[in-house]
């Protein structure tokens, strides 16, 4: 696929996020220095933010429900080999109605960097020293702290958001994220701890921004990643709730599918509705599970 998609937000299910745009400059150089012009006003990125979709913008039926890779992962070999048998396998489930078992199955948020490819409306709130960026789905928070060193990768606790520190360079924001948790997979795509994301944050009309994207992994890729992501504003948009609560999802011991526990289905052959595994594979009624309703 080869089409833009915004960043800030959108509004419809996770399946719409598929669209991409390419060409994001390599990483910003750490000695850059962070100049800003009198004229320019840095609270632009204020408001609430939804994907971007050109009126060419149609949705494949057929594909994946995996959210894919806006441009295919510059990985080494084996893991080039092995992401690509993983796509596939995945894609094939899906056509047959049997979901690889996920992460949004487990309804996990997202993480970076496939927060910021916003399937759901995002806020973007600038207060002094820190910009917040508040994701519809899963109710995913991002905190970007303005003009402060970053993290020591070394030193970084890994989490699902990363530590970012950003500056501005004239009317671009640019932002380093270090620190994410090794099993928070962008597309399914393996990192180290050693993964950086770089990015260039700047409006390019009144009413539409774009997120520059760079990855960089000296154990996992051969070259950095790019690619980039648009966004318009979406006024008047009230942020919903999203709660992931009584998921009945699981994954199948056997198969790694997608597996749904019924009510009133007996599975332990004495009449009663307790499920048929235990153990961390097993149903969970206290997992969450995606009640956001539009």
């Amino acid at each position: 696929m080869s089409l833009p998609i915004s960043l800030f937000g959108g509004g419809a299910c996770a399946l719409a996020a598929l669209a991409l745009a390419l060409g994001a400059p390599g990483p910003a150089a750490a000695a850059e220095p962070a100049t800003s012009a009198a004229h320019v006003n840095h609270g632009f990125l204020t408001g609430t933010w939804k994907r971007y979709r050109p009126k060419s913008f149609t949705i494949n039926p057929q594909f994946t429900s995996s959210i894919p890779a806006p441009t295919e992962p510059p990985l080494k070999e084996p893991y080039l080999s092995q992401w690509r048998a993983r796509q596939k396998a995945a894609h094939e489930a899906d056509l047959r109605g049997q979901p690889i078992y996920s992460g949004y199955a487990a309804c996990i948020p997202d993480g970076m960097p496939a927060m910021m490819m916003a399937m759901f409306p995002m806020d973007v709130l600038q207060t002094p020293g820190q910009i917040t960026i508040i994701q519809e789905a899963y109710r995913q928070v991002r905190y970007i702290y303005l003009n402060q060193k970053q993290v020591p990768i070394a030193d970084a606790e890994p989490e699902f958001w990363g530590h970012s520190v950003g500056h501005w360079v004239g009317d671009t924001l640019v932002v380093n994220t270090v620190g994410i948790r090794q099993e928070v997979r962008y597309s399914d795509v393996p990192h180290s701890d050693q993964m950086q994301i770089d990015e260039r944050i700047r409006l390019i009309s009144k009413d539409r921004a774009e997120d520059r994207i760079t990855v960089t992994d000296p154990a996992y890729l051969t070259k950095p990643w790019n690619f980039t992501y648009e966004y318009e504003r979406e006024p008047g948009y009230k942020m919903l709730e999203y709660v992931c609560e009584d998921n009945r999802e699981y994954r199948d011991p056997k198969t790694g599918g997608q597996r749904v526990e019924l009510i009133g289905e007996s599975t332990s052959g004495n009449g009663t509705n307790a499920p048929a595994t235990t153990g961390p594979d097993a149903p969970s009624r206290s997992a969450p599970a995606d009640s956001h309703t539009h």
